[in-house]
């Protein structure tokens, strides 16, 4: 059975195999995902955003917080990943990430079991050297190595970032169904998550045939895009697992 699509991706709620998985951030591009065992009472929290941490509260009661994800070093926003490790629960990344403050490390093929159910953890760098996406039961988190239909995927001119990379790195989609469904790090409020297959006629990326393409897919959205506002204290704040006693946009 096809997974379901999200009309409204900032309240639709998908129930598959025992396994719960809910967007929590109600504002803003980036989204965070709320996995959790239905039997089991464990969750998961995938790319939680600092801001938001207390608005995630009412859908954490109850549950046993187990894991929380980074599939990338985040350069747009702080991570929560750090101060909800401090609350008992691991941090988790890939073993390449220079973010200090991860619990637990992950590599390629990795499995990590949560109640009844296994995340599988992928590399795909590109994006960042350390960008994951992690499967659970029909799902793929991609983080922003692989955005819905035509806003292709993340930019590759940050830190870490690499175009060939990224290119050789969308060959790992290939292990995948085409009825997965691609849950994105980032996309506008709204935005219908759609599946695997989907996205492969639809996401320009996914259509390209060689590498040149891609290059100058990526030099000219990176142009249009300019610099990122956050960077200079989120990015310090992700690397070091520390919160800045000034957090420019919340003032």
């Amino acid at each position: 059975m096809n997974p379901p699509v999200w009309d409204k991706i900032k309240s639709r709620v998908v129930i598959e195999r025992s396994v719960r998985v809910e967007q929590l951030n109600t504002d803003g591009w980036a989204m965070t995902y709320l996995l959790v065992c239905e039997s089991s009472g464990k969750a998961a929290l995938i790319d939680p955003v600092w801001d938001n941490l207390s608005s995630y509260e009412s859908a954490l009661e109850g549950l046993d917080l187990v894991y929380t994800i980074a599939t990338h070093t985040h350069a747009d926003h702080i991570t929560g990943c750090f101060s909800l490790a401090e609350k008992g629960c691991e941090y988790v990344m890939h073993k390449g990430s220079p973010c200090l403050g991860v619990t637990r490390h992950v590599v390629d093929g990795d499995e990590i079991q949560l109640g009844n159910f296994a995340l599988t953890f992928h590399h795909v760098p590109g994006h960042t050297s350390d960008s994951l996406i992690v499967e659970v039961s029909g799902h793929i988190f991609t983080g922003d190595f692989l955005f819905t239909g035509n806003r292709g995927v993340g930019r590759d001119d940050l830190l870490g970032g690499r175009i060939d990379q990224h290119w050789d790195s969308l060959a790992v989609l290939k292990r995948f169904p085409g009825d997965v469904l691609v849950c994105s790090g980032h996309d506008p409020p709204g935005t219908k998550m759609q599946s695997l297959a989907w996205n492969r006629e639809n996401n320009p990326i996914l259509t390209m045939t060689s590498p040149d393409q891609y290059r100058q897919w990526q030099e000219t959205t990176s142009a249009d895009l300019g610099s990122v506002s956050n960077i200079k204290t989120a990015l310090p704040a992700n690397l070091f697992a520390e919160i800045p006693e000034n957090v420019p946009w919340l003032n």
